[in-house]
């Protein structure tokens, strides 16, 4: 018996580690079974990458296995307890399948979204008709009188725009919402004026653009009339009127041209863009008549006065105009008994009628203040202008008058009172004017005018100075001319 039981304490040591052994064994059995089912050629292989896997690759492999911690509240998948090898394996080739699936960019429509833009800016055109204000004209295009109120009463400057003129060019710009934006009046094709709308208003400006001055001259012979002759020269009727204007107080030119008297103008031209704009001043002339030769030159001050004057510095202007009109003919001179066309009897005609177009600019002969602006009797719409104590001048037949010139203001020499017309008792339009000292009716044509003050002392020597290259010039051009006629 205790063989037998020393015998059997001996073994059992040695079955314990038997069945141990025949344990492990099943188990590397069962591992190898399993690793040879998952990487069998019929199971989801992994490509194999050549390249090494970059750090950047990497960094981005050890973030995917970085997981998500689950807060309390939030939703979570089941965890997975494999109850079997094959589930095992099932579960880890779905990781790997999900692992490995490829990431499918969709391509999601754009849609495109439309900004609203601001309606376009345009302009309004319009060219100014007689009769025309700009009340009227803001009117016809639907802009409130609030608003040209507002810009007219906004400076000194807008105010002018109340001037407007027939065929002067009004451009108004708006919004797309009719909004003003501001506006441009073309006054010529040099000078414009315009108004900019601005946060706490309106700013206003004069324009003008710049021109090129220069320099020309014409000569000219008389044969029967100083006007043919001048315009047979080139002279434009602005410069035949401003020569008229010049010699107008030494040479009657109704009376006094004959044949063979000549005439020399040197005037500016301005050119834009050019093209010639329009004739500028008369800067030296000379006007030969029945041999005596009359010379006029420009001048103008320190203080920007010009004048026209003799190479001895004597005014050629007198204090009173002989003609306040630029007229193309004398229908009617002064005599004590005329027959009267509409009243069909003879009367005494005690002024000078100068045939004009209508609404040809009647200027004020001298300086003086307006004592009468009305109709009168026979002389249809009058001006009176007082000059002095001595002296009274009398403008009938005026189609309308100048808006600045009313009864009791004062004018200056050249200044426009009104226009020429035919009402009264007129058959034709012309100014009939009166030239009357002290109350006495007095020849218009032929009454010794009082002399204009000369140049006064202090500009004689710059005056000296500025004349001479235009006495030099009418010099040459006289002895070019002896030359060529001989």
């Amino acid at each position: 018996m205790q063989d037998f039981k020393s015998y059997t304490l001996e073994r059992k040591p040695a079955r314990g580690l038997l069945g141990r052994g025949l344990l492990f064994a099943a188990v590397i059995l069962l591992l190898l079974a399993a690793g040879t089912l998952y990487f069998s050629p019929s199971s989801h292989q992994t490509p194999v990458d050549d390249n090494p896997p970059s750090s950047e690759q990497i960094e981005n492999t050890d973030q995917k296995r970085i997981l998500p911690l689950q807060l309390p509240g939030q939703s979570s998948r089941k965890s997975f307890t494999p109850d079997s090898p094959d589930q095992s394996i099932s579960f880890i080739r779905q990781a790997v399948a999900v692992e490995a699936e490829p990431v499918i960019e969709t391509d999601i429509p754009t849609v495109a979204v439309e900004q609203e833009t601001a309606p376009e800016s345009h302009t309004l055109t319009y060219e100014i008709q007689n009769g025309d204000s700009l009340a009227s004209i803001f009117k016809k295009h639907d802009l409130s009188a609030n608003l040209l109120h507002r810009i007219v009463h906004s400076s000194d400057t807008a105010k002018k725009l109340t001037d407007i003129r027939p065929g002067e060019i009004l451009h108004v710009e708006l919004d797309g919402e009719q909004n003003f934006l501001g506006l441009r009046l073309e006054q010529s094709k040099i000078d414009s004026l315009q108004i900019t709308a601005i946060e706490d208003g309106f700013k206003a400006a004069e324009l003008s653009r710049e021109v090129e001055v220069r320099t020309n001259h014409i000569s000219g012979t008389i044969e029967n009339s100083f006007y043919v002759a001048a315009k047979e020269a080139g002279l434009s009727e602005k410069l035949i009127m401003q020569m008229a204007g010049i010699f107008g107080w030494d040479i009657d030119f109704a009376l006094e041209i004959r044949s063979g008297d000549r005439f020399t103008v040197i005037f500016e031209e301005d050119y834009l863009d050019g093209e010639k704009l329009r004739d500028g001043p008369i800067l030296a002339a000379e006007f030969v008549n029945r041999g005596r030769s009359y010379q006029a030159l420009l001048y103008t001050d320190d203080t920007g006065r010009s004048d026209y004057y003799s190479p001895d510095g004597r005014s050629m202007r007198k204090a009173f105009l002989r003609a306040p009109v630029d007229f193309r003919r004398i229908s009617s001179r002064f005599t004590r008994e005329r027959y009267h066309p509409v009243l069909g009897k003879k009367r005494p005609h005690r002024g000078v009628d100068y045939a004009a177009k209508t609404g040809t600019p009647v200027k004020a002969a001298g300086d003086g203040k307006i004592i009468h602006r009305g109709k009168k009797g026979g002389y249809g719409k009058t001006v009176i202008i007082k000059h002095g104590q001595t002296y009274t001048t009398l403008y009938a037949h005026l189609s309308r008058y100048n808006k600045k010139a009313r009864k009791g203001s004062k004018v200056k020499q050249g200044q426009t009172i009104g226009y020429v017309g035919s009402t009264g008792l007129a058959t034709g339009p012309h100014l009939h004017y009166e030239f009357r000292l002290n109350g006495v009716h007095r020849n218009p044509l032929t009454v010794k005018l009082p002399a204009a003050k000369p140049i006064a002392k202090k500009y004689r020597e710059d005056f000296q100075l500025k004349i001479q290259p235009l006495l030099s010039q009418l010099e040459l051009i006289n002895r070019t001319l002896v030359a060529n006629a001989q």
